[in-house]
């Protein structure tokens, strides 16, 4: 379970995210369904807050404060939400939309059109709400602050501190729905502890990188999770 947490943590630290499908299949078998989406809420939180830390510097508050006064109360929304909405169609267009993400995502960059922070915050909104009912919209975030001109250490940081934001809203909405008992918290504590070392060993690839290898590891991000999140709604 460690190594697989500094392996996903690593990765993750290089794309800005993929952990929480990495570590999907183990949790769910070594705690059941029920007490995995709580216990990666709670490492999702260590992992993040690692990114942060290590690219503090780069963070672009605007951008951050944009997409996080949507997304934190939509992300609590989307935790209450979560106990009675059948999840399978949920997975079945974010797979769709990650899949067309990547053209979109290239006719963008050929057209150098970016996003506006109004746009930005709009996506704060429905990737806040989605991330409240599913385990991981990661890849969500990354076709929203890459197409506002975002990337490498600024993409990885304003992404993480966002996304803390939103994690700990839906942590703190599971505490209050009874689904974060002290065993959750403390299983949870552990794993974010391997995700947090695999993202400072990250760090130097990431400063070695292109800018268009960079682009193209998004691009296989998104096309991984797509594909995944389709796998996971008709099996």
């Amino acid at each position: 379970m460690l190594l697989i947490g500094v392996l996903a943590g690593a990765i993750s630290g290089v794309i800005g995210t993929g952990s929480s499908i990495m570590l999907l299949p183990v949790l769910v078998f070594t705690f059941g369904p029920k007490q995995a989406v709580p216990i990666m809420a709670v490492a999702a939180i260590m992992a993040n807050f690692s990114r942060v830390v290590a690219w503090r510097r780069e963070i672009d508050w605007k951008a951050f404060a944009a997409y996080s006064v949507t997304g934190i109360p939509a992300a609590a929304i989307g935790a209450r939400t979560l106990w009675v909405l059948p999840v399978r169609l949920i997975d079945i267009g974010l797979g769709l939309f990650f899949l067309a993400m990547i053209p979109a995502k290239r006719w963008l960059d050929a057209k150098n059109r970016r996003i506006r922070l109004w746009q930005l915050s709009v996506a704060g909104g429905v990737i806040g709400f989605l991330t409240g009912i599913v385990l991981s919209t990661g890849p969500l975030s990354v076709p929203a602050f890459s197409s506002y001109g975002l990337m490498k250490g600024a993409f990885l940081s304003t992404e993480a501190a966002s996304s803390l934001a939103l994690y700990v809203s839906k942590a703190v909405t599971f505490r209050e729905l009874g689904a974060l008992p002290g065993e959750v918290i403390a299983q949870g504590l552990i794993v974010g502890s391997s995700l947090m070392l695999g993202t400072f060993a990250a760090k130097r690839i990431v400063q070695r990188m292109s800018l268009s290898s960079f682009r193209y590891v998004l691009d296989l991000l998104l096309l991984g999770s797509g594909v995944s999140m389709l796998w996971a709604a008709f099996h």
